[in-house]
């Protein structure tokens, strides 16, 4: 087991935040091959290796930026149930969010209506307002993904522009 040293860990009653592990690949590839999960997130499964790039690449955002991504688990059960965070992917959309420290979240599907998310957003915003102090972070959800953008009105994020992203419908929110 390797553990990323660059990640803090964040505990909140019913879960645990810690940076991902090689042996995380399996359980992320299946939450993110689940075509729920992916219903607004592009619509196209990912595959075992666009899932390893993607774990590659939220090391990197630790060990470059200081924030990413974290590997969720479940306290009860140990299990791997999704991933949170923050990360700055360059997109090529408009108007540009270059800089913007992006929140990001996903669970897999039996996880889903259990108030984790909420949990977990929240807690990673607390974080995440001491490490940006006064910067602004902001979030990309797809219109009809109604469950996020309840979270994300929960966890102070409110709408600034609606774009595209891909060719898909995207709302820009934004938290300070």
């Amino acid at each position: 087991m390797v553990a990323n040293s660059n990640v803090p860990c964040i505990e909140t009653e019913r879960l645990f935040l810690r940076g991902h592990r090689p042996e995380d690949l399996d359980a992320s590839a299946a939450m993110w091959g689940d075509t729920e999960v992916i219903r607004y997130i592009g619509g196209k499964p990912f595959s075992r290796e666009e899932v390893w790039s993607r774990i590659l690449r939220y090391a990197g955002h630790w060990l470059w930026l200081g924030y990413g991504f974290w590997a969720v688990e479940e306290k009860a059960s140990g299990q791997f149930i999704g991933e949170f965070g923050f990360a700055d992917f360059k997109r090529s959309i408009d108007p540009t969010i270059d800089g913007l420290p992006e929140i990001g979240w996903v669970l897999i599907p039996s996880m889903h209506g259990k108030g984790y998310a909420t949990e977990a957003v929240r807690e990673v915003t607390v974080w995440g307002d001491a490490r940006f102090e006064s910067s602004p972070t902001i979030c990309l959800i797809h219109p009809e993904n109604l469950p996020s953008l309840r979270v994300a009105a929960k966890s102070g994020y409110r709408e600034l522009q609606r774009t595209t992203y891909k060719e898909q419908p995207t709302i820009i929110l934004s938290r300070h």
